[in-house]
């Protein structure tokens, strides 16, 4: 049975476990994978330990589903929003969407196949799900799983980036590819 978005975000939500409080993570203490700014930005003022479920999952439709349009992806193809949600749990919401609408740019052969998304700005919206189509139902296109490595190569490479930049970070990016990465080949 194909996953829907509400599925998706108890998967995140298992994914990300409890709470976590590591000083070399920038995200601070988190919850469900929801961080204490973010938490805050959305109203909760109480102690993350205590950041209730439901409310860590009202903030993943809002935040992550609706506001980028996975729901509206998930129609389209579910393992595509499955992992274009957790890389936006991971990275910031936009950017899982960001990824499939550079990859669908790439695959297009300069336009002659379908559109360019003149804007890769994370928001899956009518012209994305155009471009998707056309590429799905593409004779010599069409393989998700190609769409899905190009996703995960972009996101490997911002990982490694994200390390090069800030050594810090290095304690984290094995395992940013082998869960995130690795385990979505």
């Amino acid at each position: 049975m194909p996953k829907t978005p509400k599925t998706m975000i108890d998967d995140v939500i298992a994914r990300e476990g409890d709470y976590v409080n590591n000083p070399a993570d920038r995200g601070g203490p988190t919850r469900f994978g929801i961080t204490q700014a973010l938490a805050r930005e959305n109203g909760y003022q109480g102690d993350m330990k205590a950041l209730p479920r439901q409310f860590a999952f009202d903030i993943y439709w809002r935040k992550f589903v609706t506001a980028t349009g996975i729901d509206l992806l998930a129609k389209r193809s579910p393992g595509l929003a499955a992992e274009a949600l957790d890389t936006g749990v991971n990275m910031g919401a936009p950017w899982g969407v960001m990824f499939l609408q550079r990859a669908l740019n790439a695959f297009n052969e300069g336009g002659k196949l379908w559109p360019d998304l003149a804007k890769i700005d994370g928001d899956y919206g009518g012209k994305s799900d155009a471009a998707l189509a056309a590429y799905l139902a593409h004779p010599r296109r069409g393989r998700v799983d190609v769409l899905l490595a190009a996703m995960n190569a972009l996101q490997g490479e911002r990982y490694i980036g994200i390390a090069e930049r800030n050594a810090s970070q290095e304690a984290f990016v094995y395992g940013w590819l082998l869960n995130r990465v690795a385990t979505a080949a």
